[in-house]
């Protein structure tokens, strides 16, 4: 197999916001290890990849998802010569800034951000806001250019046959959108198509098990021709044909006969599954419950600014942990963006499933009001 190479100077990919002195990990290892051990990623195994079911063991949580991406690019890059630690690094790092309950979240925290003029929420670019500055008590992780680049452009969703790296150094704070970006490297590519990879196959095995796919039609019978129907076939099948298409003059991706089957899976799954009933039944549940726990800090911050006592009043753990992420972060929100108006939402969307649930709960029942009345003489009292 003929090695290939990124046309970029390492000393610009190894880049950091801060000077670091690096030690025997090597720079991409050590950012890995700075994002296995930062809270965003920590929550990853309580947020939805497609499926909502937290008692069942075997659905795809957005951590294993993480853990997949990352096995699949560094197997890809393995045998080009390319930089196996760096694909591990993004693949780990890229949906660091998801929403809590998978799209489906997503598509109402976006429809939220639509409303208050911040545009669009793509949690690409969000995930590249939380390595930079929204995590780390605002410090951000300090990631090497390579890493937080390949986070930022990885937009698994959008299925093309072929990509060659750009190859350029982008200004990472100008970024608002990831419609557009190219990935600057060979690995960064690979996290991409991996991240597609990932969870084609995974997520129809996943809707067989939950019965989504009872009454559907089967999976056409060219895809299973070309692709098999089990996810380690379709994952064996789908790697082994990158690695054979890709060169250093046309860059990586499929053949042409196995793109022409990814895109009629692609269908078949959003036909049968993101489109399904059941998913769209979620849709008005979770927007009720995470409009109502924004409405609630809006009107908090609105209500008490930086005055403790006023969160310390409403006796729940929501409104404590707020306002300690909003004296935390206030001043670097001012810094970069010039007020605190995206720091509601932001703290929503960086929210785990079971989290989230949690806080609605705490909204909807005064438990303190309960204590007192359970405590006081009259609530014992033996009534005839």
């Amino acid at each position: 197999m003929q090695h290939i190479r990124n046309l970029i100077d390492n000393d610009l990919l190894f880049k950091r916001d801060r000077k670091r002195d690096e030690d025997v990990r090597g720079a991409y290892y050590r950012d890995m290890t700075a994002i296995i051990h930062s809270s965003p990623f920590s929550r990853l195994k309580h947020k939805t990849q497609v499926f909502f079911a937290p008692a069942n063991d075997h659905i795809c949580t957005r951590m294993e998802h993480v853990l997949h991406v990352a096995s699949i690019a560094s197997t890809i890059c393995r045998p080009f010569g390319l930089d196996s630690e760096l694909a591990w690094a993004i693949g780990m790092g890229h949906d660091l800034g998801h929403t809590p309950f998978g799209h489906v979240g997503e598509r109402i925290i976006s429809s939220m951000s639509q409303e208050r003029g911040f545009g669009n929420f793509e949690h690409e670019v969000n995930s590249l806001r939380v390595v930079r500055t929204l995590c780390n008590h605002g410090q951000g992780l300090n990631l090497t250019y390579a890493v937080q680049d390949g986070i930022v452009s990885h937009c698994g969703e959008h299925f093309l046959m072929r990509i060659m790296p750009d190859f350029k150094v982008k200004d990472l704070d100008s970024i608002t959108t990831r419609k557009g970006l190219i990935p600057s490297t060979f690995e960064a590519v690979a996290v991409r198509f991996s991240d597609s990879i990932a969870y084609l196959g995974r997520d129809y095995e996943d809707a067989r098990r939950l019965g989504i796919l009872d009454g559907a039609p089967p999976l056409p019978l060219e895809v299973r021709k070309m692709l098999g129907d089990r996810n380690s076939t379709i994952i064996n099948t789908l790697v082994n044909d990158i690695i054979s298409s890709t060169s250093q003059d046309e860059g990586m991706g499929f053949s042409r006969e196995v793109y022409e089957a990814v895109l009629e899976m692609k269908d078949y799954n959003y036909r049968n599954i993101y489109r399904s009933e059941l998913l769209a039944g979620y849709t008005g549940y979770f927007t009720r419950l995470l409009n109502l726990i924004v409405n609630y800090l809006d009107g908090l911050l609105s209500s008490y600014g930086c005055d403790k006592k006023g969160y310390d009043d409403e006796k729940n753990m929501l409104a404590a942990g707020f306002y300690a992420h909003l004296m935390e972060l206030k001043d670097k929100y001012i810094e970069k963006e010039g007020s605190t108006a995206r720091l509601v939402l932001d703290y929503v969307a960086g929210m785990s499933d079971n989290f989230a649930l949690d806080c609605a709960n705490e909204i909807l029942k005064p438990e303190h009001l309960n204590d007192r009345i359970e405590q006081s003489q009259r609530g014992k009292w033996f009534d005839v």
